[in-house]
């Protein structure tokens, strides 16, 4: 089938600056992709986050590579999907894309896609001073979010510690689930990233996340031996490809949970290698979006209910579709600490 392929690059706002281990955001640079098949038109979403992305290229170049792969999907009709792994949010674009041209917004067949069941996210507290942060976990408890993610190692680590107690003081780990990000803020030597993670247990936390910087994989895997808490990986995800290194890697650390983003980690095609490898080692996962907008939002949100579904009760790392000024209209909303595809769609 011949499909006709065109891409819009886009600046959305940030209705407040978004504080990240990478640094401050308060734009965020996207290319939307829309094919035609010439009765019906499909479109999706590649973003790459600055700094993160293995192919956050600059955007003149991003654009040129871009336009390349869709002008073989124009000539071919398939995606390459062995010459796009090192080009994940490309890739999840132009999957996106080719899936919402067959079927419109819904992309799967599955509760959440038909709006009859929500799924579960946590509650995200971005980071900030200790009063922002401090505002920001009250304002997710009283929105009724039953797991909160705090994203620590940007300020004092006693006063993150004093934020933890400040939820495990009112709500045990039954009540409130609690995550942290450190995004490898924590040294490995003299110690010091397995005495933090020491303090972090006591307050009953359901995992901690890229405890120190990605590419140390021995100690990484010390760490998770050594671990009281859970160890979930991230960065470390970025840019392994290929199925035997996703296996090797894995197989080295040997996390307790694995955390994916298609736009980061492979699109929907490599993060169902990620999940199938990590389910055979016994290693759990859940997914998390990355600052895309409404269009990679719910493209996200309806894989997750197709590979964990058809009843998802685990929290997911899904964005709540309020975060820039300029966002494009989606049929998602927020209900209590679910998202949920409105059923009129």
């Amino acid at each position: 089938m011949k499909y006709k392929i065109t891409i819009e690059e886009r600046v959305l706002h940030f209705k407040q600056p978004a504080g990240t281990s990478r640094g401050v955001y308060t734009e965020r640079r996207i290319w939307l992709v829309t094919v035609s098949d010439g009765s019906s038109v499909g479109i999706g979403e590649c973003a790459p986050l600055p700094d993160l992305s293995c192919d956050a290229l600059p955007p003149s170049i991003y654009n040129i590579v871009l336009r390349r792969f869709c002008d073989e999907v124009e000539q071919t009709g398939i995606i390459a999907y062995e010459d796009l792994r090192p080009y994940p949010s490309m890739l999840f674009g132009l999957e996106t894309a080719l899936l919402s041209l067959q079927s419109s917004q819904r992309l799967s067949d599955t509760p959440f896609a038909r709006g009859e069941e929500g799924i579960p996210i946590n509650g995200l507290v971005w980071m900030g001073s200790y009063d922002e942060m401090a505002q920001r976990m009250e304002e997710k408890l009283r929105q009724g979010f039953r797991c909160i993610k705090l994203k620590i190692g940007a300020i004092d680590f006693d006063q993150e510690l004093d934020l933890l107690r400040r939820i495990r003081e009112r709500f045990g780990p039954r009540e409130v689930e609690l995550r942290v990000d450190a995004n490898g803020a924590f040294h490995f030597d003299n110690g010091d990233a397995l005495y933090k993670l020491e303090l972090l247990s006591q307050y009953a936390l359901h995992s901690i996340e890229q405890p120190v910087k990605a590419g140390q994989w021995a100690n990484m895997a010390e760490l998770s031996r050594e671990s009281p808490l859970p160890i979930a990986l991230d960065e470390e995800l970025i840019g392994i490809n290929d199925p035997e290194q996703k296996r090797q890697m894995l197989n080295i650390i040997r996390p307790a949970y694995i955390v994916l983003k298609p736009s980061l980690h492979g699109g929907m095609a490599g993060c169902r290698e990620w999940i199938d490898i990590a389910r055979d080692m016994g290693i759990g996962s859940w997914i998390t979006s990355a600052l895309e907008s409404n269009i990679g939002l719910n493209a996200i949100a309806q894989f997750c209910a197709h590979v964990y579904g058809p009843h998802i009760t685990m929290p997911q790392g899904l964005g709540t579709g309020q975060l820039f000024t300029d966002n494009i209209r989606m049929p998602l909303e927020i209900r209590r600490d679910q998202l949920w595809i409105s059923r009129n769609s």
